[in-house]
């Protein structure tokens, strides 16, 4: 059904504080989840439906455990990873800034990180390269095999140029764990080829993909071998849960790189010449039916563009029930 903009905001926002957040978290995660939600992304509202996000009542203080002028290492102590990778980003920003490089990881987290996009574009909007490496709970099977050991582990980078952001957000896995449990709210087939049931046969029903594994995003080994090094970059650098080992569950890792292009060349030079390589791609012959070449993040671009010149959204029925239900 079609919903306005401002209801979907203050719906969701009411969840997120029925679900104890304080202000500020809600703030902060609304603006991720809308950004997802505008863009048609499933790292939306969904997260809010059946167990929903609710905030872990553990949750502490955000910590720093290591730091030098250009790292940081920060315990999120059970807090929303959203909430957490906030506080990470304007730390690389910051460390960029002054020095050029800002490398900050996280661990012990309790919950996904939302559209990483959204906070490798914050990256970039400040001038710098933006790296995103989001850790997650076991999901995926490595090529060859139907036993979840990865997460959907996303990766996203962003560059800055003379036009909007490029912004490339893409999960390791053929399919988004998000993506799964909305085919599952709306009663939809998911496509044949993306994920196992748990004995190992490829399944179009997202309930037993759900009870499986997903595959790589190539039903291949490259995308299981960049799968492995997500793995390792949000597990064993930061000290976070790996491959289902040391409370996977609780224990979520993140990594983000900040890169001033000055290090190497002039940033306004940079700038010009990422927009001068979209342009030069985009010029290219296009193959019969095709209407354009677009960039990474650009489909997104243009539907958040159209939804909110419209001013509302379609949602999927089941899921603004499920949405509302959570606040009466």
């Amino acid at each position: 059904m079609k919903v306005s903009i401002d209801e979907l905001k203050d719906v969701t926002r009411k969840v997120l504080l029925a679900s104890g957040y304080d202000e500020s978290e809600a703030d902060i995660i609304l603006d991720v989840l809308m950004y997802a939600q505008l863009r048609g992304n499933n790292q939306g509202i969904v997260k809010l439906i059946g167990a929903g996000m609710p905030k872990n009542p553990n949750a502490g203080q955000i910590t720093i455990e290591r730091e030098t002028k250009l790292s940081a290492l920060l315990n999120g102590d059970n807090n929303q990873g959203m909430v957490v990778v906030n506080h990470v980003v304007e730390m690389a920003i910051e460390k960029a800034r002054e020095h050029g490089f800002g490398l900050v990881g996280t661990n012990n987290t309790a919950s996904s990180t939302g559209a990483i996009g959204y906070w490798a574009r914050k990256i970039a909007d400040a001038g710098f390269i933006g790296w995103i490496f989001a850790g997650s709970p076991p999901t995926v099977a490595t090529f060859n095999s139907y036993e979840p050991v990865f997460g959907t582990n996303p990766l996203a980078i962003a560059l800055p140029s003379d036009d909007d952001p490029l912004v490339l957000d893409i999960a390791t896995s053929a399919m988004a764990w998000f993506g799964l449990m909305e085919a599952k709210t709306a009663g939809k087939s998911i496509p044949g080829d993306v994920a196992y049931d748990n004995q190992g046969n490829l399944t179009t029903d997202p309930a037993r993909a759900l009870e499986g594994a997903l595959r790589p995003f190539d039903r291949n080994y490259k995308g299981s071998g960049l799968g492995l090094m997500v793995e390792a970059l949000t597990g064993p650098l930061v000290g976070a849960a790996f491959a289902g080992l040391g409370r996977a569950f609780e224990n979520w890792g993140n990594l983000v790189f900040a890169i001033d292009p000055e290090l190497l060349v002039d940033r306004a030079t940079f700038k010009k010449q990422v927009s001068e390589l979209v342009t030069a791609v985009k010029s290219k012959k296009k193959l019969p039916g095709v209407d354009d070449l677009l960039m990474p993040g650009e489909r997104g671009d243009r539907v958040m563009k159209s939804v909110l010149e419209a001013g509302e959204i379609e949602v999927e029925d089941n899921l603004w029930a499920e949405l509302r239900a959570k606040i009466g």
